[in-house]
């Protein structure tokens, strides 16, 4: 019998996850609702404007504020009803959503049909969104019916019910887009989650509370949440055990063995699909030179990074999906072993001289700093001169994927998607936000891509994904370096929280012990 592709994704799961995350176990009592759970988050937003905000660690404020049409289910990524109660391919370019009744915006005004056909159309066309390419196979929106939108598809599109559970679904009022302070949704958001927006002081603390008029019932448990935006993350953990805050999630590797050491902490630890990796701006010198990129992946020693830099608490990454993904091609995944001779011999054929200066765009915090450092020494036994420009996260990720294009190259991670196809998408097609110079592609990349899309036919998928991860990584479009282990500690006031493969920090069921 033909495999599914959700019964792959819960396969997928298996591997991946094998025995479920890891941490010391505490009593669950019975869910109750109060009190302020206080999280420390290593980076402030770059936006909270879902269309036109630019970086992966955004989300663990924007799945407070907006719920999506469809979910992602924890342990499988499987889509599974949201704002949409139900949806169907009517035909293979036909999609239609069946909106929930009832539901409201944090300003009272309705979320219904026109709504959601406001906020796709926005997401796809607006001059400022970042996430046109997740709707690239949408023609059109029409409302049929007063809770029910009808796309019309230029393709069929397999992966649309799981891209509808990231960005491009989450919904925006669209009388705050439309009113006197339409400019400031980025700083002052109206969705329609669990959670409402209070106030946000930049790089300090963002502050939610609960939305009294949530569709979920009982939901959310506690009135609120503060996050404290807080870098240097051994100041972070320390905040943890101190009680100062409740938890803390993307701890590095290193943090681990600190953290157990509280007997009032758990921890949890497990994989996922967040992978640390180079962008390359293959539009700008060096990297407009395929041997220079190519060089580039062959100097660099991924099992020595894991060891040196993670603390063996990951994988290493020769493409963007791991080894227990349903995708992935174990022969993609020898094309670049660790060979710094062939890496000088590349580099002379492109004709760069040795010790060149390469400057790649990086973040400020101790533990990016340490992976600079590991990856400078790997270059220079490759002849490479390798100098990092750095500046906060969310400055530096605008600085290189935004308008300015600064830089050759960027050092940062890339968060996972639920469907492999939208992470694809997002990276190597040509007007993608995260395709750094907004470069062409190759046309048969981009066919495979929307071949990647066209079938639920599980095995028909992997051959396309085959086909789209050897073009991506024969031309070295990107140098994937690790996937790392999610880990994140908390006391034990926090209850219900469970972690997902996408290393993207949820709080659906999380409620306080007093």
């Amino acid at each position: 019998m033909t495999q599914t592709r959700r019964e792959a994704m819960a396969l997928m799961t298996a591997a991946l996850a094998g025995a479920a995350f890891r941490g010391r176990a505490f009593a669950q009592g019975t869910p109750k609702r109060g009190g302020i759970l206080r999280i420390s988050a290593p980076a402030n937003p770059s936006s909270l404007d879902p269309a036109t905000g630019g970086a992966g660690s955004d989300h663990a404020f924007l799945f407070t504020m907006y719920d999506t049409l469809t979910e992602w289910d924890f342990e499988t990524l499987k889509p599974k009803p949201g704002l949409a109660e139900s949806w169907s391919f009517t035909d293979p370019t036909t999609f239609v959503l069946n909106i929930r009744s009832g539901i409201t915006f944090h300003d009272g005004t309705p979320l219904d049909a026109e709504a959601v056909k406001f906020n796709l159309e926005r997401n796809k066309s607006d001059q400022k969104s970042n996430i046109k390419a997740d709707l690239a196979s949408m023609a059109s929106a029409a409302v049929t019916g007063p809770m029910q939108v009808t796309l019309k598809l230029n393709t069929p599109d397999a992966a649309l019910p799981g891209i509808l559970s990231d960005r491009a679904g989450m919904m925006v009022s669209p009388a705050a887009l439309k009113g006197s302070e339409a400019r400031n949704v980025a700083r002052k958001p109206v969705g329609a989650g669990a959670y409402a927006f209070v106030s946000w002081a930049d790089g300090e603390k963002i502050v939610v509370k609960r939305n009294e008029k949530y569709w979920k019932a009982n939901r959310p448990y506690p009135d609120g949440i503060e996050f404290s935006i807080i870098p240097e993350l051994t100041t972070g953990a320390r905040s943890v055990t101190a009680g100062q805050n409740d938890l803390i999630y993307q701890l590095p590797p290193r943090q681990k063995a600190i953290i157990e050491r509280a007997s009032s902490i758990k921890v949890f630890n497990g994989p996922t699909l967040y992978v640390f990796q180079i962008f390359l701006n293959w539009a700008k010198p060096p990297f407009d030179n395929l041997k220079v990129r190519q060089a580039f992946n062959f100097a660099i020693d991924r099992e020595a990074f894991v060891k040196a830099a993670l603390a063996g608490l990951a994988e290493p990454a020769y493409m963007n999906l791991p080894k227990a993904h349903w995708a992935y091609d174990r022969s993609v995944a020898e094309l670049y072993p660790y060979d710094p001779g062939k890496a000088r011999k590349l580099l002379a054929e492109a004709g760069l001289k040795e010790g060149t200066v390469i400057e790649i765009g990086g973040y400020t915090d101790q533990d990016s700093v340490q992976r600079q450092e590991i990856l400078i020494e790997q270059f220079r036994k490759a002849g490479m001169n390798v100098k990092f420009v750095n500046a906060p996260i969310a400055e530096a990720s605008a600085a290189f994927f935004g308008p300015e294009k600064r830089g050759s190259g960027l050092l940062a991670a890339w968060t996972g998607r639920p469907d492999p196809s939208l992470t694809y998408s997002l990276m190597f097609t040509k007007d993608a936000y995260y395709n750094g110079g907004r470069a062409p592609v190759p046309p048969e990349l981009e066919a495979a891509i929307r071949e990647s899309r066209a079938s639920e036919d599980i095995e028909f998928r992997r051959k396309a994904f085959a086909t789209v991860q050897r073009i991506v990584m024969e031309n070295a479009f990107v140098a994937p370096l690790a996937f790392q282990f999610e880990l994140v500690a908390m006391n034990r006031k926090v209850q219900g929280y469970r972690p997902n493969l996408l290393g993207k920090p949820k709080y659906d069921d999380v409620w306080l012990e007093s």
